[in-house]
């Protein structure tokens, strides 16, 4: 999907098109205050002026995404928005609209399957599509079903996608972001040397900013650059695994196939701070939080029907330290209580000194409801099961004192 999280915004303000626009940052403030003001005039007609610019941010928040208008003056995605106000201080900034953005994922994804059925679900803005036996699927390369999805999407929607059509994941992959917004790509086999390896090396997912250094100390710069060194020199500099890995991608060789149906290992929620807090400080703060993820937790669990047992948090310190740490209960569950107790115990083997800037609570090893694994036999443990001591005082909890 193009800019998804930005398009969803841009439904509810079609007057913010074509305009530099980023979203990220704190919690959804912006409707209320923008209702508040703009009482009984619909969404569409608030003035642009009345929007809040990125250069009067101040936090610590990342963007989710930009427009592209935006994304001209070097602003993407994972940077800070203190940084991005620097590079695009005129851009209008709005927060996350989760709910809506999961309402418009499940739509899209829903008016793929009825096209092409065999779909693998990677993310909440992007998909696989494997249409090789469906019927048509094959005209124009794969090009007129692409532009099919494309108008139902559009049509039910309001909005674009663009889409690779290549042999395997790999290229689709890549192809899928050659002509966006709203483009759609094909690759041949043949095509690798002519499209593909011209390419910078990060351009493989797969190849990160760590792995990206070395290469450009090896003095490889494309993927032609890493398609012309042999297996054996690769497997030298960079390991068995990942260097077969890289000398096949680099070729445009991926034999994955398409996976419907894939299990989630764990859910989680985490959220970063506007400031940082302390545990005994902000203990009524941070556990009104904690509270609150682990109710989001629950929530999503019980939504997509499943349970789990091992608890765990997660925190990230003002030195950008990280901590994590889990338990794993004698049942399975989805209650929002039984998630806080849980991770209230997790939170008494990490270091609460110094102050925070995230937290995050995760439920893992995880079956469908009703699914469940028998628990072990009487007068047998389970290896990975600690009892939660519900009367140990919770750390966050509002104490007196405290």
């Amino acid at each position: 999907m193009d800019a998804f999280f930005a398009s969803v915004e841009l439904l509810r303000y079609p007057q913010l098109k074509g305009l530099p626009v980023v979203i990220g940052g704190g919690r959804r403030k912006v409707d209320e205050l923008l209702l508040d003001r703009y009482a009984g005039l619909p969404l569409a007609k608030i003035p642009i002026d009345a929007f809040p610019l990125l250069k009067d941010y101040v936090g610590r928040g990342v963007i989710t995404t930009a427009t592209y208008p935006a994304r001209q003056f070097g602003v993407g995605s994972a940077m800070g928005m203190m940084k991005a106000a620097r590079l695009c201080p005129q851009a209008l900034v709005l927060p996350v609209d989760f709910d809506q953005v999961r309402r418009f994922s499940r739509a899209f994804k829903g008016i793929i399957r009825e096209i092409a059925p065999l779909v693998e679900d990677r993310g909440v803005d992007e998909v696989y599509i494997d249409f090789t036996d469906v019927p048509g699927g094959q005209r124009e390369g794969g090009r007129v079903l692409a532009r099919l999805i494309q108008k139902s999407i559009f049509e039910a929607t309001g909005l674009t996608c663009s889409i690779g059509v290549a042999p395997n994941k790999l290229i689709a992959k890549m192809a899928s972001e050659f002509d966006k917004p709203n483009g759609i790509s094909i690759v041949y086999e043949a095509d690798v040397q002519s499209k593909i390896w011209p390419l910078p090396v990060r351009k493989i997912n797969g190849i990160g900013p760590k792995s990206e250094e070395k290469l450009h100390r090896l003095h490889l710069h494309t993927l032609g650059d890493i398609a012309a060194q042999s297996r054996e020199w690769l497997v030298d500099n960079f390991g068995q695994a990942y260097g077969g890995w890289m000398h096949e991608a680099s070729w445009g060789r991926d034999d994955r196939p398409v996976v419907v149906e894939s299990e989630p290992v764990s859910m989680s929620r985490e959220t970063t701070f506007d400031r940082d807090l302390h545990a005994v400080r902000d203990r009524q703060e941070l556990g009104a939080i904690f509270t609150d993820l682990c109710g989001r937790v629950a929530e999503d669990l019980r939504r997509k029907g499943y349970v789990g047992k091992t608890i765990g948090i997660k925190l990230r310190y003002d030195d950008f330290r990280t901590a994590t740490r889990d338990q794993t209960l004698d049942h399975y569950t989805a209650d929002a209580a039984t998630i806080r107790r849980a991770a209230g115990q997790c939170l008494k083997r990490v270091d609460l000194g110094p102050r925070l800037r995230l937290l995050g609570v995760r439920v893992g090893k995880l079956a469908k409801l009703g699914e469940e694994p028998a628990p072990p036999a009487k007068g047998q443990v389970d290896p990975q099961a600690h009892a939660v001591q519900q009367h140990t005082p919770d750390l966050f909890a509002d104490q007196p004192g405290g």
